[in-house]
C-alpha cells in the first residue's frame, strides 16, 4: 500500500515540481507558476507554511505525478 501525500510547504513544492521537470515561468503575489513545455496547465502555488492536502492533490493530479511519485522528490 502506498503512502499518503506528505504536506509541504510552497517552496518545497516548487522544488519538488522542479525536480519532475517543471520550471518557474513568473511569480504574482505569493504564488509561483510553473510551466512544462507540452503539458496544458500551469501550475500555480501558492507559497504558503503549508498546502492544504486539497490544493497539493490537485497541484500533483496536474502535473501528471503520482502522490509516491511526489514524496519520492
Amino acid at each position: 500500500m502506498s503512502p499518503g501525500l506528505r504536506l509541504v510547504s510552497g517552496s518545497e513544492a516548487v522544488l519538488k515540481f522542479q525536480r519532475a521537470g517543471w520550471s518557474v515561468a513568473r511569480q504574482k503575489g505569493s504564488h509561483v507558476m510553473l510551466t512544462k513545455p507540452g503539458y496544458q496547465w500551469t501550475l500555480s502555488v501558492p507559497q504558503h507554511e503549508e498546502l492544504g492536502p486539497g490544493i497539493l492533490k490537485k497541484l500533483v493530479k496536474q502535473a501528471g505525478l503520482t502522490v509516491e511519485e511526489f514524496n519520492n522528490l
